[in-house]
């Protein structure tokens, strides 16, 4: 039985300076975890609690799908991830260091290498497969702005499972399975979720699919529709409208546009001194462009330029997706300096990509290397554009793409909209935020290629195995159960991760009150309900209330003044109701109240 005068535990009334949201705000103040460093915590006996509960639910699923758990170490080599190109991509995000004799290593992120070596080491026949195994472990990502508590941490557990199969077949089974469990998993743990179309980043693969919980606090935007649609917002693509005839647009011709850096005062420049016989501009008619400084995983700067229409701003996240693994910024002042032809304000699309190559002119620092020029794919060949004429206080309208100027391809790195008509016709998107709480992949060949992962088929021949990957963030669960199951006086949990079931409280100084007390706990504990007892002599009933309130059992039971009468409270924290029962058949009433709760 736990008990609260000894527990290892520190309620605060106050909450702590840095805490953004419910979730990372309630889990210090009751005393879950501690924070160690900026993104780093210390879990203590309650929070440890609820985290093997969760684990053991992911466990639990794995298993029944067919999983086999291992663990690896965190502390890895850096070769196999030389191999497989990740030691570069990576980044900034990933925690290196050497030990004494100098060699390499690092914290891992992820295991796919590890578990692909694995495999390669002890399976070379088709008959060892298919294969799932899976592990619960920590990972480490050095993240720039670590935030919200266990939602964005720099250390986490996370559950990672990999699938072998000979052939794609085997993998689509794979990873329905996976699937499968995935959603058994979190409706066990009564997180609620969506399931989106995803892209696969730094992992590879091909099919990705993220599993996010609905939430404000969310950092991921994703979108559906009313027709079934739903994709994260870094997958969403653009429904390409059809090519323009422009064999009789006007001729593109440029104007004086003074004081017109911006979308908005070209638009109200364009009105008023270059009026539209039928309509007047808006800022759907304006081309804007907008430069990107990207850094490649080895530290190299190039430049790229972005063109989308004027009513729509550049999304970076969409745009980090899409140029993965090199980091997105806005260019910088030098850069501008280093390219003379990019005019500030006024930068059209003449400077760039197919039209500076077919100049020959040298351009800035880089001598006679253009600046790629990619577009949103609405900009269709026919489809003709207010933008910049590369000088000052100048712009070029009825510029028409296909005819006055082409670029080097596409990009998804505009902003979607709430009514975007949905990629697969649909209907209108709606925008929502969350959190990922698991993501999976049909990863492929990747891994299997890069480190000769190979076995025996039917015939003899060797082939290349193929594989799934399948994470849930374990200690992210915790943070959203938090996030969604509290209230404005504390934790709330589901009675199937809460770290004890009934909060038995001795509420007053006589010791009548702390021997029926006693007696209660004891008799629940016998009856395999998990307690914890607030047996604390000199604390006043007031403050156990509040304690009680803010750790967050499912029920609460009060043995105090009605203790004369014979009777004790017992209170459903969720709902807030409370009734009065005969001290004598507690045991029995509370006891059969967790039995049912458990059993759903």
């Amino acid at each position: 039985m736990l008990r609260m005068s000894t527990l290892f535990v520190r309620t605060l009334r106050e909450d702590p300076a840095d805490a953004e949201v419910a979730s990372h705000r309630l889990l210090i103040r009751a005393g879950y975890i501690r924070r160690a460093a900026p993104g780093i915590y210390t879990w203590l006996p309650l929070g440890l609690k609820v985290l093997a509960k969760v684990e053991a639910v992911v466990r639990e699923e794995m298993d029944a799908a067919g999983g086999q758990q291992v663990h690896f170490p965190a502390l890895l080599p850096r070769e196999p991830y030389e191999v497989t190109g990740r030691w570069t991509e990576y980044g900034p995000n990933l925690f290196r260091l050497a030990d004494r004799k100098g060699a390499d290593y690092l914290l891992a992120p992820t295991h796919e290498e590890m578990f692909t070596l694995l495999v390669k080491d002890m399976y070379s026949s088709y008959k060892d497969l298919p294969l799932t195994i899976y592990q619960i472990q920590n990972k480490y990502r050095d993240e720039a702005r670590p935030r919200a508590g266990l939602l964005r941490g720099r250390e986490f557990i996370m559950k990672d499972s990999y699938s072998f199969d000979v052939d794609d077949e085997g993998l689509e089974r794979s990873y329905q399975i996976q699937r499968d469990a995935y959603i058994k998993i979190f409706e066990r743990l009564g997180i609620e979720y969506v399931i989106v179309q995803a892209q696969s980043g730094a992992m590879g693969g091909s099919t990705s699919e993220e599993f996010l919980s609905p939430t404000d606090v969310g950092e991921d935007t994703y979108v559906r529709s009313a027709g079934g649609y739903a994709a994260n917002v870094e997958a969403v693509t653009t429904p390409i409208p059809p090519a323009i005839d422009f064999a009789d647009a006007p001729a593109a011709h440029v104007e004086d546009t003074p004081d017109t850096p911006t979308i908005a005062t070209l638009v109200d420049v364009a009105n008023a001194r270059h009026p539209r016989p039928d309509r007047p501009w808006t800022a759907a008619d304006t081309l804007k462009n907008v430069v990107l400084a990207l850094t490649s995983p080895t530290g190299e700067r190039s430049l790229l330029v972005v063109g989308i229409p004027g009513d729509r701003e550049a999304d970076m996240t969409r745009l980090e997706a899409a140029l993965a693994p090199a980091t997105v910024e806005a260019a910088n002042e030098d850069d501008f300096k280093a390219h003379p032809e990019l005019v500030k304000g006024y930068i059209g699309p003449g400077a760039l990509g197919p039209q500076a190559r077919a100049t020959g002119v040298s351009r800035g620092d880089e001598g006679d290397t253009a600046i790629a020029y990619l577009v949103d794919p609405r900009i269709v060949d026919g489809t003709r554009w207010v933008t910049g004429a590369d000088a000052p206080g100048r712009h070029v309208f009825e510029l028409t793409m296909g005819r006055d100027f082409t670029a080097d391809g596409t990009i998804e790195g505009a902003e979607v909209r709430a009514g975007d008509e949905a990629p697969d016709g649909s209907g209108p998107l709606e925008l929502a935020r969350g959190v990922e709480i698991g993501h999976i992949f049909q990863l492929g060949r990747k891994y299997a290629e890069a480190l000769d992962l190979k076995v025996l088929d039917v015939h003899g021949k060797q082939v290349t195995v193929t594989m799934g990957s399948y994470g849930i963030g374990v200690t992210r669960a915790v943070a959203l159960l938090a996030e969604h199951h509290h209230d404005e006086l504390g934790l709330t949990w589901p009675i199937q991760v809460a770290p004890y079931h009934v909060h038995v409280m001795a509420a007053g100084k006589d010791e009548a009150v702390f021997a029926a007390a006693e007696q209660v706990a004891s008799g629940l504990e016998a009856a395999g309900v998990e307690v914890l007892y607030d047996d604390r002599p000199k604390v006043s009933p007031g403050v156990k209330f509040k304690d009680s309130e803010l750790l967050g059992a499912p029920y609460i039971l009060v043995i105090g003044r009605g203790l004369e009468n014979g009777t004790v409270e017992f209170k459903n924290r969720v709902t807030g109701e409370s009734a009065e029962i005969p001290v004598a058949e507690a045991v029995t009433a509370v006891a059969t109240a967790v039995r049912e709760a458990l059993a759903g």
